[in-house]
């Protein structure tokens, strides 16, 4: 189902899935609602993120979010993304 959804969304590109997007692309179809966005800040000041790192995670709340055919991510798609975040020095 989640691939579906991703073929759909990047028909007229070149990437095939959520962890191939660009830059640009992060910011164009991870939407987030307003609760989601201050969780995500909080999250990128509270665990000092880089911006590799915010856009590794928005990719994997996203596919989260496709998952469950949600349309924009929301604060469980990205809590569920967080946990699943690399430690460092792990």
């Amino acid at each position: 189902a989640a691939r579906a959804v991703q073929r759909e969304r990047f028909q007229a590109t070149k990437t095939t899935c959520n962890a191939a997007m660009s830059g640009a692309q992060v910011r164009r179809f991870c939407t987030y609602t307003r609760e989601g966005g201050r969780m995500l800040q909080a999250a990128f000041r509270q665990l000092a993120l880089s911006a590799r790192a915010h856009d590794r995670m928005l990719k994997v709340a996203r596919t989260i979010a496709d998952l469950e055919g949600a349309a924009t991510i929301d604060t469980a798609h990205i809590a569920e993304a967080l946990q699943y975040r690399e430690r460092e020095g792990a």
